[in-house]
């Protein structure tokens, strides 16, 4: 596992990524909204995850800027792993925030694949349309190359439902990448590759 330096630079958005997956949940991330920014440090400190990121949207469109900053992101963490040797490569929780109850499990599998029955009734939660939520973690599993399910077993408000999913895929993938300590050189997959 190493320590990763990403950017992306398109005529729509400028994303710089700084992330070291096993870190102490320390950095920055500024981006154009403040609910994007305040997902992402919620990421960032359920994750454990040292990350810097500066996401600018040059167009205006914020689905550009999300889906940008969610592929940069993915690719970061692909990167990180390496071989993905002596990792746990499976992750679960299950999260309450209030009155949303939200389960998320993945698998770091080498196959890109997003599965969720979240379902947020209102177009928009302070300055972020509601139907991101989705396209980030599909942008997200693409290219980190991992398999995603969320579960939404309770919620009614949106800032809570995208919140408690966002904690919780972050302690997920916190718990997938930690060392398996019964197996420090073993790639986790009958396999041998993931």
């Amino acid at each position: 596992m190493k320590e990763v330096l990403k950017e992306r630079k398109t005529k729509e958005t400028e994303i710089k990524i700084s992330l070291n997956p096993r870190g102490s949940g320390i950095g920055e991330i500024k981006t154009d909204s403040k609910f994007f920014t305040h997902m992402l440090e919620l990421f960032k400190a359920h994750g454990n995850f040292d990350l810097d990121i500066e996401a600018k949207s040059l167009d205006g469109d914020m689905h550009h800027l999300v889906e940008d900053t969610a592929i940069t992101l993915g690719q970061a963490f692909f990167e990180a792993l390496e071989d993905k040797k002596g990792i746990k490569r499976y992750g679960n929780m299950i999260l309450p925030m209030d009155e949303t109850l939200i389960l998320c499990s993945l698998d770091i599998s080498g196959r890109a694949y997003f599965c969720s029955d979240v379902k947020i009734k209102e177009d928009r939660t302070s300055d972020f349309e509601t139907v991101l939520f989705s396209h980030f973690f599909q942008s997200f599993t693409q290219n980190a190359q991992i398999t995603l399910h969320f579960k939404m077993l309770d919620g009614s408000d949106p800032h809570h439902i995208i919140e408690c999913a966002f904690k919780s895929f972050a302690r997920a993938l916190r718990e997938a990448i930690s060392e398996d300590k019964d197996n420090p050189n073993k790639i986790p997959s009958t396999k041998g590759v993931l």
